[in-house]
């Protein structure tokens, strides 16, 4: 009986709550528009954070242009290491796009008015991106693992064909998961308030506008990050064991520092990348300030994809030789 009154209670609570937000559903206006607030705290700073930003902008295009077309012309950088770096840097392309521009005109203007709709496809294409790259990721982490632990089959195994099916079923997943979060929240109902203290389109301050129950999204985000994150990173994990413990084997001085340079650039780029997605999305929120989450957050989204290009230059004996040519 006493379990029967407190499953009644709760029936009871849960009427409440759907009649309460059904009022304030009825209450509010819709939100059709968005108040982006970004870096408002930061007026006597904008001329130069708009400054940064904008070369950072200019050097993330440039540099991820400039990748895509060595790999497309120069006949020795055609393996499927640098095809599948060309795809990264066109997803660190339409990433950075994606959020500068007008992250540009909300610093420039003290912040900014977006649209439901805009709002919603920024994080779809952010969401997407973000799980293509660690989709690339791990394929490409494959790709040293084989062609350091298993070279003698590396180019029976790692063929032109399998290479464009890795990157399509990468492209396909990455838009596809991110598809799934999105099509719930065009479900929701947006009631105000109406202002992100934010730059960009998160799910969590974008989730807080709506007057619906968004417990099922939140559910579902969380069980997303499994085969989105988790899993790719352990795969990751795994496959730089093998190849640490491959490397150890190697007799040569000379021999381990070679194979190791083959995969340091990439490794280092997991390890941005990863470190700054846990320290946004791993970590409570009320556990660091909101100027923190901002600064992690234009890491994320402008920072990194800037540094990939600049550090698989830097410590790739094959792109270094092309620009010591030229």
């Amino acid at each position: 009986d006493a379990e029967e009154c407190d499953n009644a209670t709760i029936y009871e609570l849960h009427l409440e709550n759907r009649y309460r937000r059904t009022i304030d559903m009825e209450n509010h206006t819709m939100v059709t528009e968005i108040i982006l607030l970004g870096f408002h705290h930061l007026h006597s700073m904008r001329h130069l954070l708009f400054s940064i930003i904008l070369v950072v902008y200019c050097l993330t295009i440039s540099g991820n242009f400039l990748i895509t077309v060595l790999v497309s012309c120069y006949r020795h950088l055609h393996f499927p290491m640098y095809f599948f770096l060309t795809q990264m840097s066109i997803s660190d392309i339409l990433l950075t796009t994606s959020i500068a521009p007008q992250m540009l005109s909300i610093v420039n203007h003290e912040g900014g008015i977006i649209s439901l709709k805009a709002c919603i496809t920024q994080y779809y294409f952010f969401g997407a991106c973000e799980a293509l790259e660690c989709f690339l990721l791990t394929v490409m982490s494959y790709d040293r693992y084989l062609a350091i632990c298993n070279p003698l089959q590396y180019t029976s195994i790692m063929d032109h064909a399998f290479c464009i099916k890795l990157i399509v079923i990468s492209w396909v997943l990455g838009f596809f998961v991110a598809l799934l979060i999105i099509l719930p929240i065009t479900q929701l109902v947006f009631c105000g308030p109406n202002i992100i203290d934010h730059f960009f389109c998160d799910i969590d301050p974008l989730l807080k506008l709506s007057c619906s129950d968004t417990l099922i999204i939140h559910i579902e985000a969380f069980f997303l990050a499994v085969p989105i994150i988790v899993i790719p990173f352990l795969m990751v994990i795994v496959s730089y064991v093998y190849i640490a413990l491959t490397i150890a084997r190697i007799p040569s001085i000379s021999g381990k520092k070679k194979a190791f340079s083959t995969c340091s650039s990439h490794l280092t780029v997991v390890s941005i990348f990863y470190g700054t997605l846990t320290s946004i999305y791993a970590v409570p929120t009320n556990e660091r300030s909101l100027t923190t989450s901002k600064i992690l957050s234009m890491f994320l989204t402008v920072v990194t994809p800037m540094l990939n290009p600049i550090i698989y230059s830097l410590r790739n004996n094959d792109i270094r030789e092309i620009y010591d040519v030229e």
